[in-house]
C-alpha cells in the first residue's frame, strides 16, 4: 500500500526548518506486516527532542529515514504469529522494541534490549529489514516506529494496547514523554514519598518528570529552566520553587533553599552544563538521574573524590527504566484519575504538512509537546 510519511532527507543544524525543509512529506510504499509485526493507522504523534536531535545532526542516523516515535493509533492488520492483538485495537507506541529473550529482557529490563538497540541504531525493525521504500529505495525506520505517517508497520513488541476511551492526542504522550519522565522518578530513582527533588530542563520529558515527583509525594519540587513561560507552567503543575538556569548563582540558591541540596536531581535538558548543575543541586548522599541525551560523544568531568566521600549516585535512565506493558496502563490510569495530568504538557496540535514549522518551535523552546493529529 501507499502512505504519506515525513522523510528526513538530510541532517540540518542550521534551520529554520520551515525554510530549509529537511523533512519532506512524501507518498511512499509500505509493505504489509511480516511475522510478529502489525500495521497501525497513526492517529496522533508527538514532536520530541529525540526526533530533533536526528534532524539537527546531534544523533547521526542512516538516511533517508521516516521519523517519529511517540504515537497512538489503531491496529489495521496483524502478521503471522500475532495472537494478542486484532484489527481495531488501540495502541501506544514505544521507542525500544524488546525481544523478550536477551539477557536484559530476561532480567526485566526491556529498555536495555540488545537486539532492539541494534535494530534501532541501524534503522531497522526488530525482525530486521525495512518496510518502507520509495521508487525501489529502502527508507530507514526511526526507533522501530516511524510514526510521522498515516500508517506504519512495526514490531508487535513496539506497542502497548490501551483502553479505547483514552483520546489519541493524550495517549500519544505516554509512549515517550510520560514513559521516560515519570519512569525516571518511580523506576530509576525509586524516589520515596516525602523526598525533595529538582527537575532541570522543562520540556515534555522534564515536565512529565515533575508530574511524577508530585504523584510520588515529593515534599519539595524545584523546577529549573531558561524559559520564564515553562517555569510559570511548572509552578501551575506543582513545583514549589522555580529558578532561572541562566542565573550564575542558581545552584547555590537551590542548595541554600534546600539545606544543602535536594535528595534527587533529575536532568532532562540533554546538556552537559545542565547535568553538572543538577549534580551540584543534589545533596551529599543524594542521587542524580539523567534522561537527557546530549550530542554523541559528550563527556562530563566528575570529581571522583566527592562521588566516593559524599556517597553520591549518578544514574542514567533510558525509557524511564520502564516495562511498557506494565507501566503504560498504570500511568494512563493515574491520568484518568486526575493524579497525572499529562494533558497539561500539550502545546497544541498541527498537521503533518506543518512538521518543519513545528520543529522550529521545538528548537526555539517555544513549545512543550506539539502533536500531529491525523
Amino acid at each position: 500500500m501507499r502512505t504519506r510519511a515525513a522523510i528526513l532527507r538530510r541532517q540540518d543544524s542550521a534551520g529554520p526548518y520551515s525554510r530549509t525543509r529537511p523533512i519532506e512529506i512524501a507518498e511512499v510504499e509500505l509493505a504489509p506486516p511480516g511475522p510478529g509485526e502489525i500495521c497501525v493507522a497513526i492517529k496522533a504523534a508527538g514532536l520530541c527532542h529525540s526526533d530533533l536531535s536526528v534532524i539537527n545532526g546531534d544523533r547521526p542516523r542512516p538516511l533517508p529515514m521516516a521519523l517519529g516515535h511517540e504515537a497512538a493509533g489503531v491496529v489495521e492488520a496483524v502478521g503471522d504469529g500475532v495472537v494478542d492483538l486484532v484489527p481495531g485495537d488501540h495502541v501506544v507506541t514505544t521507542f525500544m522494541p524488546n525481544c523478550g529473550h536477551c539477557l536484559p529482557c530476561s532480567e526485566g529490563r526491556p529498555a536495555l534490549c540488545e537486539p532492539g538497540a541494534e535494530a534501532n541504531g541501524a534503522g531497522l525493525l526488530l525482525a530486521g529489514g525495512r518496510r518502507l521504500s520509495e521508487q525501489g529505495v529502502a527508507i530507514h525506520h526511526h526507533l522501530g516506529v516511524s510514526a510521522f505517517a498515516e500508517r506504519a508497520v512495526m514490531s508487535r513488541r513496539s506497542v502497548v494496547r490501551i483502553d479505547p476511551a483514552v483520546p489519541f492526542v493524550e495517549a500519544a504522550l505516554f509512549g515517550c514523554a510520560v514513559l521516560t519522565g515519570v519512569g525516571a522518578v518511580v523506576n530509576t530513582a525509586r524516589m520515596p514519598m516525602g523526598a525533595s527533588a529538582a527537575v532541570v530542563g522543562l520540556g515534555g520529558v522534564g515536565l512529565a518528570a515533575l508530574l511524577g515527583t508530585r504523584a510520588a509525594g515529593a515534599s519539595r519540587i524545584v523546577a529549573v529552566d531558561v524559559s520564564a513561560e515553562k517555569l510559570a507552567l511548572a509552578k501551575e503543575m506543582g513545583a514549589t520553587d522555580v529558578f532561572d538556569a541562566r542565573d550564575p548563582d542558581c545552584v547555590e540558591q537551590v542548595r541554600a533553599l534546600t539545606g544543602g541540596g535536594v535528595d534527587f536531581g533529575f536532568e532532562m535538558a540533554g546538556s552537559i552544563p545542565a547535568l553538572a548543575n543538577t549534580l551540584g543541586m543534589t545533596k551529599r548522599g543524594g542521587a542524580t538521574v539523567t534522561a537527557g541525551l546530549p550530542p554523541a560523544g559528550a563527556t562530563l568531568p566528575v570529581d571522583v573524590v566527592r562521588l566516593v566521600a559524599e556517597e553520591r549516585t549518578l544514574k542514567g535512565s533510558y525509557m524511564g527504566s520502564c516495562v511498557p506493558a506494565r507501566d503504560v496502563p498504570r500511568y494512563i490510569q493515574l491520568y484518568r484519575e486526575g493524579r497525572l495530568p499529562v494533558d497539561r504538557l500539550l502545546s497544541g496540535t498541527l498537521t503533518l504538512d506543518e512538521i518543519n514549522t513545528g520543529f522550529d518551535r521545538l528548537q526555539a523552546g517555544a513549545a512543550v509537546r506539539q502533536v500531529i493529529r491525523f
